[in-house]
């Protein structure tokens, strides 16, 4: 892991000369005088003051590490690819470990800047990150509506009760959830117990218990979503679930079900009728943010373009308003450090 690019204006105040990030300041009174100090050093990279920052790439300087849920995964990547081509020559680390290991990281080990989820922070994890002296700070950066799919050669079901699809996620056979479908196994393709997704699901659908589906047999997990996916492409007797986007970028090598009547569609998702619906967020913290001015960047940039990397990969944006509360926290996080 690369040192973080040290504050110049921290430099400046501990007296000592800057000389190719190698030299780290004494932090003495730094804290009392930073945040009244304007535009300069890493934190050039503000373009344009408003109600929000807006972030010139080529000014931002230093690695960015960020780890967590496989589903907020292909947005992160693909803003990462947006932000490198309008000029960020340095390194987003985004590995895809589910939002518990990625959350973990953030708030146990304490190795990254950033932790993607899928789901929102538990009481006990904001502790354990307390305990390492970080406090949570959290963005809400669209939603996805949660996919369940079965292989397109299933003929027999294509809409599913939320009592139903709990039934066929446990359930042997077909036939034993319902008379008229194929007395055949039902093979379950899900995520792991890591994954944000998996414990929303439970949540949604088991009431919170996950013992039946993880003691149900001919169940396979994992935290690869594209294991999953393929998975259910290579047997007509398969189910799973997983975010949006990978069964978008599958298209017609997978069928997604309707829940409960409804179609999980952008008007179902904005009205809130689709059962599985569900927040994505990023975490960080104000520390973070002020000592590693690359990672408020970073999440500036997220949050300015956070729409566009949502609909980019097929997933649904978050309401205006909420964008909106997120970038206030981020503002609030930073103070007057830019």
């Amino acid at each position: 892991m690369k040192k973080a690019i040290v504050l110049v204006s921290l430099l400046l105040v501990a007296g000592l000369a800057f000389a190719g990030g190698q030299q780290e300041p004494a932090m003495d009174d730094a804290a009392d005088t930073t945040a009244d100090m304007g535009p300069s050093g890493e934190w050039s990279w503000v373009i344009e003051e408003g109600d929000f920052p807006v972030v010139n790439a080529l000014e931002v300087q230093g690695d960015v590490i960020t780890a967590g849920s496989s589903t907020v995964f292909p947005a992160a990547e693909y803003l990462a690819a947006q932000f490198q081509d309008e000029g960020y020559s340095y390194n987003i680390t985004i590995d895809s470990i589910g939002s518990g290991g990625g959350l973990e990281r953030f708030t146990v080990a304490g190795e990254s800047d950033v932790s993607n989820a899928s789901r929102p922070i538990k009481d006990s994890e904001i502790a354990q990150a307390r305990e390492i002296g970080r406090e949570p700070i959290e963005f809400r950066i669209g939603t996805d509506a949660l996919a369940v799919v079965v292989n397109p050669e299933n003929d027999w079901v294509s809409n599913v009760s939320l009592e139903e699809l709990a039934e066929v996620m446990t359930a042997d056979r077909w036939s034993d959830v319902n008379p008229s479908w194929p007395d055949e196994p039902i093979l379950r393709f899900i995520p792991g117990t890591d994954s944000g997704t998996f414990d929303y699901f439970v949540e949604a659908v088991f009431d919170e218990d996950a013992e039946p589906i993880l003691s149900a047999e001919n169940t396979q997990l994992s935290e690869d979503d594209n294991i999953l996916v393929q998975g259910i492409e290579g047997s007509p007797n398969a189910i799973g679930f997983f975010g949006y986007a990978y069964y978008d970028e599958a298209g017609d090598d997978l069928k997604i079900l309707d829940i409960e009547g409804v179609t999980a569609s952008t008007a179902n998702v904005d009205n809130g009728t689709y059962p599985l619906a569900r927040p994505l967020f990023m975490y960080s913290d104000a520390t973070i943010m002020r000592e590693k001015p690359q990672v408020a960047a970073w999440l500036a940039y997220v949050l300015n373009n956070a729409t566009d990397g949502m609909l980019g990969v097929g997933y649904f944006k978050a309401p205006k308003a909420t964008i909106d509360a997120a970038k206030q926290k981020w503002l609030d996080a930073v103070g007057d450090m830019y």
